[in-house]
């Protein structure tokens, strides 16, 4: 039987683990994300202990994911410090020396949450995650959409809510949708999360942002399906109140009733798992490819 192993790196830490699927995925090693060399050296240290078929990635980005591209597998332009043009796909692939798969982390828990998850059985939908930013991946036609880099959407144009007059906490645009409704972003309105009247109001005004940006990706990909995880989305009530939003927002237009079913918009169905599912199917391919 083969072995894969799964990688999601993120800005904070990074999750590391080997199986074939998340039903036997070992419990996963985390490693603090700090500089390139002690992170992905500490990647490639766990892996080897085992015999792998292959590995998957799914990374925090922006990634260059275009495989023409001189610089593809390279994480380029990120403001997480001494990560911008570390070679990530090329670290690990010569640290294991077996096919590597690479992705961004939102398409990763995309791709995971289409094969074992809430996404199975559907080929359009969009996996968005509002946590300490906000970020999304597509899967059209039953593959991740990556075209000239890889889509940005948590920097949608949104409106400021009636009396909120927060400048945004991204540094390149201020008011977009991570600016406006990620988690660092409703701390600096609302603090850490205290009363239970504080956090439904923070949750009301984040479904408000959220529901804008999606109803973007709604008129613009279609999608049969939106499934929303991060630590944002985890407040009571937050799914049910951004699908109501983003009902509002859409005005019936179009007059789809899928729109309003309950199963419109949901967490995911692997929880925390997703990313590194979406490695393994990412590590699957990758041999896939390489036998071929």
């Amino acid at each position: 039987m083969p072995l894969y192993g799964a990688v999601e790196l993120g800005g904070t830490k990074t999750l590391v683990a080997v199986g074939t699927s998340p039903t036997d995925l070992s419990t996963p090693r985390r490693i603090p994300t700090t500089d390139p060399g002690a992170t992905l050296g500490s990647v490639v240290e766990y892996l080897n202990q085992f015999q792998l078929d292959s590995v998957g990635i799914a990374s925090f980005g922006p990634v260059e994911l275009r495989r023409h591209h001189d610089s593809y597998g390279v994480i380029t332009t990120t403001p997480k410090p001494g990560w911008a043009q570390t070679p990530v796909l090329e670290t690990i692939g010569n640290g294991v020396e077996v096919p590597v798969g690479l992705d961004t982390d939102v398409n990763g828990s995309a791709l995971g949450e289409g094969s074992w998850g809430a996404g199975v059985g559907l080929t359009d939908f969009v996996y968005i995650t509002v946590g300490t930013g906000v970020g999304g991946g597509a899967v059209v036609g039953g593959r991740s959409l990556t075209g000239l880099g890889h889509p940005e959407m948590g920097h949608v144009i949104v409106t400021p809510a009636d009396g909120d007059d927060y400048p945004g906490r991204c540094p390149y645009h201020g008011v977009c949708l991570e600016g406006m409704a990620s988690g660092p972003a409703l701390e600096d309105r609302f603090g850490s999360p205290g009363s239970d009247d504080t956090e439904a109001t923070a949750r009301d005004l984040a479904a408000h942002y959220i529901a804008q940006g999606l109803r973007n990706i709604v008129y613009t990909l279609a999608p049969q399906r939106i499934i929303i995880g991060g630590g944002v989305s985890t407040m009571p009530g937050f799914h049910d109140k951004t699908h109501a939003e983003l009902t509002d927002q859409l005005a019936g237009y179009p007059p789809l009733p899928e729109h309003e079913q309950s199963g419109f918009i949901v967490p995911p169905g692997l929880g925390e798992l997703s990313g590194l599912a979406g490695a393994l199917v990412l590590a699957q391919e990758a041999a896939r490819t390489f036998q071929s």
